[in-house]
């Protein structure tokens, strides 16, 4: 029997995409394990150069510590290396992104690895053997993640991601419904797309449909969201929150990767909207339920930031319901429209950049724990993690935000209503009710 190993950089999309393909090898007879394995699979991200060093370096590692180990890379950095024609050591098989989902039949056809499956079970998501292979912290705590939608059509200026995953693609909402409906041991099912307004574009159907078809078709506990990109925020959303607001089964967690809060830095950006609009979208979401939790991810030190245009960055994240952001600092990818106009538009020095960046963070730290001690003395229907620490148990509340549960069973898995006691060191504690 050939052995594997897998590993993903990157968005939820690319983890759902190596979930799925070991569920795929594994149901061909291959054998996860993680030392030695005969072929190791890495679904890489390009979407930062830094992205792309991480992964040159893992091959590096990987490569000292498993000679043998046939290093098979994939993703949008393997796509962007194959574009470029980029040689990178370490490298056996580079598979871009178009040919990702028939990795296992070309692994098969290159090396020979034919299986006899007469005898191998059909392995399901919920089955025990693969969450006992799955070193992924999502399938261990009953929570599978699914890839609804690939692809992007927006060409935001500074993203290189359309040129590497092509223009959108979506999985059916009926094949979506009955993947879920094969997972009846799993409480939570994480929707994830890599723009959720390309959803349907292709195929007639909507993201709201989505949504309200697995609510109503499927008996899951929970449905929750990588990211909701900006556009998706329409009237039919809302209505359909305004529904389901209060259920326990539509999460309250929103990651709006927003990028800017400068309508200057928008427009150049190519986001397609403004500060203006965008902050009533947000006041409506609180509006619905005060304990939403938003999230997002800002860029400093874009094209031809100024003092000014961060200052309105800064007062939008200060003033508007975002309670933490992921802060990223400006830096040009090749093939992108901000890569050709950095010819002409100057950007922050490096160290104005680190300053605006740090700033952010501080910011995003004091709106975060202003958020966390609202929680205190209220009760949440909690998802219980896998991690433990003494008497403890990690949790997750209906909006995502992680709790520590005075627990001296392993609950592992299990929906339990727990208030919210404490607040110290930055984090929340809990006990069932």
């Amino acid at each position: 029997m050939k052995t594997f190993d897998s590993f993903s950089f990157g968005c939820r999309v690319n983890q759902a995409e190596i979930e799925a393909l070991d569920r795929e090898l594994m149901q061909k007879g291959y054998e996860k394990q993680a030392q030695k394995p005969d072929i190791y699979i890495l679904n890489t991200c390009s979407v930062t150069q830094k992205a792309e060093r991480e992964a040159r370096k893992h091959i590096y590692n990987l490569k000292r510590q498993f000679p043998d180990t046939k290093v098979v890379v994939t993703g949008c950095a393997a796509t962007n290396w194959s574009k470029t024609n980029t040689k990178v050591n370490g490298v056996d098989y580079l598979i871009d992104n178009k040919s990702k989902e028939l990795i296992t039949e070309l692994l098969e056809k290159k090396y020979n690895f034919n299986h006899d499956t007469s005898d191998v079970k059909r392995v399901k998501a919920y089955d025990e053997p693969l969450a006992n292979a799955a070193t992924d912290k999502f399938m261990r705590s009953k929570r599978v993640i699914i890839k609804i939608q690939d692809g992007c059509h927006r060409f935001c200026s500074f993203c290189i991601v359309p040129y590497l995953r092509g223009l959108p693609q979506s999985t059916k909402i009926d094949d979506i419904v009955a993947q879920i409906q094969s997972y009846p041991e799993y409480v939570e099912a994480i929707l994830t797309a890599i723009n959720t307004e390309a959803y349907g574009r292709d195929s007639g159907e909507t993201f709201v449909d989505l949504i309200d078809a697995i609510l109503t078709k499927t008996t899951i506990p929970r449905i929750s969201f990588g990211s909701v990109h900006p556009w998706t925020f329409q009237e039919d959303f809302f209505t359909l929150y305004r529904k389901y607001a209060h259920s326990n089964r539509f999460v309250d967690f929103f990651h709006i990767p927003l990028q800017a809060g400068s309508d200057n830095m928008l427009r150049l950006m190519k986001r397609g909207y403004t500060r203006d609009e965008f902050i009533e979208k947000l006041n409506m979401l609180k509006d619905i339920n005060e304990f939403a939790f938003i999230g997002t991810d800002v860029i400093v030190g874009f094209l031809e930031e100024t003092d000014l245009d961060f200052e309105d960055t800064y007062t939008f994240l200060e003033k508007t319901p975002i309670s933490k952001f992921h802060v990223f600092r400006f830096s040009k990818r090749e093939h992108t429209a901000a890569y050709y106009l950095s010819n002409r538009l100057k950007q922050p020095t490096p160290a104005v950049k680190k300053a605006r960046s740090q700033r952010l963070r501080d910011l995003s730290d004091k709106k975060y724990a202003f958020f966390q001690e609202k929680h205190l003395e209220k009760t949440f229907e909690t998802l219980i993690l896998e991690r433990r620490e003494e008497d403890f148990q990690q949790g997750l509340l209906t909006n995502q935000m992680l709790v520590w549960v005075k627990s001296e069973k392993d609950f592992t898995g299990a929906l339990k209503n727990v208030r919210i006691y404490d607040y110290r060191n930055g984090e929340l504690f809990g006990k069932i009710v």
